[in-house]
């Protein structure tokens, strides 16, 4: 197990719209004190960055798969790089 910080970009696509994904998340991302941000993209997918020590944003990659009841995950995408996030998790504006 790894205490050291991970950064992930990703993109959830899926029926991950309109079912309270970006709210899950969120809520996912609040419990487990990660950094980072989540949003819609108006392509249809969801676009996310976590931010903390590797075993908690790995559980958190885990996690997306599920989602909340009404939501299905076909595919989680690694982006670019980004630089590691701050403070609170928030919910972005669609893009």
């Amino acid at each position: 197990m790894s205490d050291d910080p991970m950064t992930v970009h990703v993109q959830i696509e899926g029926r991950v719209q309109g079912v309270g994904y970006r709210a899950w998340c969120a809520d996912e991302a609040q419990s487990r004190s990660l950094s980072g941000w989540v949003r819609n993209l108006e392509r249809g997918a969801v676009e996310a960055v976590f931010s903390g020590p590797a075993d908690t944003v790995l559980e958190m990659l885990d996690e997306l798969w599920q989602g909340p009841a009404f939501a299905r995950v076909n595919l989680i995408k690694n982006l670019e790089d980004v630089e590691p996030a701050t403070g609170a998790f928030s919910v972005r504006e669609t893009v």
